[in-house]
């Protein structure tokens, strides 16, 4: 039992990758099966938004919506809601739509480094002529240069099987697969401002779970108003088959549950180590979709996605070797505020920069 206990994150991160590459395969289908990207994004943030209703009204949490939660809160994680949830969602599903689910579980180890770019350009993040800092601006220029390969160059097919051919879902191409990529990298900078938006927030609303239920609900309404402005059809928000709907179910409890999940891991191993999952996902999905979908996969995308996850490691041995320098240097209570920041930026994608996490507590003691 010892041993199960010790190995129960490395088994629950690899059941989480698990689920997001299958999220990315079942999604594209529903989507090809005729789904409305901006409907299912409304469906999907509704269903999560119920899912976590019970703890907006639990006792404890109306409470500390009364003493905690102003005007200025609110509008944080209103406008938090529509970069990294209503923007972010809707072009990232209408890439993945045009692309492919490899090429968007790929493009989400782009998050690292777009972080550490946009965190440098507020001045979140300090950047010298150190090691740590020449590694993650070589891991950034990396990804970049994967993902425009992704985008730019395809080349040979590669993995394309036939073994279920009744399966067989056939998406747009040409100019739609150069669209999808920038839809996803499009979708990789709204998320990466997301996580540096959460730095004010936590300092507003120390408590995770709480505002996580409002920027679903936020982004419900967003999502809802977008959706009523651009899908003319009314027929788009019936969801025709059993698919779209188990898909809708699957995605928006999915949210709930890696919300928990992944919060968890981080409190026992820390935001590096389950970063450095990510792109087994990446992997699951190219095999999956290659092999049971047909959906084939290019020299090009190959390679760029290589890129992509080598810039990403490389990013995270930059935050490690910072990480390893400040940590003896901190107080006991400042890397336990650091820990507890840390799992509310990455809840879902988990990178933090810990230069993220002292200026939230510089900002908690002016409060």
């Amino acid at each position: 039992m010892a041993g199960l206990a010790s190995n129960l994150p490395l088994i629950v991160m690899i059941g989480l990758q698990i689920h997001y590459a299958a999220l990315a395969i079942f999604t594209r289908a529903a989507l090809l099966d005729g789904l409305s990207t901006t409907v299912f994004v409304v469906y999907r943030q509704g269903i999560a938004t119920l899912a976590l209703a019970p703890i907006f009204f639990s006792p404890k949490r109306r409470q500390s919506v009364k003493d905690s939660l102003g005007f200025r809160s609110f509008f944080l994680m209103f406008v938090t809601a529509l970069v990294g949830v209503t923007a972010n969602q809707n072009a990232y599903f209408k890439g993945l739509f045009y692309a492919s689910s490899t090429a968007a579980t790929a493009m989400s180890n782009l998050i690292p480094a777009l972080t550490f770019v946009i965190a440098a350009i507020a001045g979140f993040e300090k950047v010298d002529i150190s090691l740590r800092s020449t590694a993650k601006i070589l891991g950034t220029v990396c990804c970049v240069a994967g993902a425009l390969t992704m985008a730019l160059v395809k080349g040979q097919k590669l993995l394309h099987t036939e073994f279920l051919p009744s399966i067989h879902l056939t998406g747009s191409q040409g100019d739609d697969w150069l669209l999808g990529c920038l839809l996803l990298l499009a979708s990789s900078v709204f998320w990466s401002c997301w996580m540096i938006l959460q730095v004010p927030i936590t300092s507003c609303c120390p408590d995770h779970l709480l505002s996580t239920f409002w920027m679903c609900l936020f982004s419900t309404i967003q999502a809802a108003l977008f959706a009523l402005l651009s899908e003319s059809d009314l027929q788009a928000w019936i969801l025709q088959s059993p698919l779209q709907i188990s898909c809708s179910l699957y995605a928006g409890i999915g949210i709930a549950v890696s919300f928990f999940i992944q919060s968890w891991c981080i409190s026992e191993r820390g935001p590096l180590y389950c970063a450095m999952f990510n792109p087994l996902a990446t992997v699951i999905t190219a095999l999956i979709s290659a092999t049971f979908l047909e959906e084939e996969v290019y020299v090009g995308s190959l390679v760029g996605a290589v890129g992509v996850i080598a810039g990403l490691y490389i990013v995270l041995w930059g935050k490690a070797k910072e990480f390893a320098e400040i940590k003896p240097e901190a107080p006991q209570s400042s890397n336990l505020l650091d820990d507890e920041i840390s799992s509310r930026i990455d809840l879902e994608q988990p990178l933090l920069s810990e230069k993220l996490s002292e200026h939230a507590t510089e900002a908690d003691s002016k409060v």
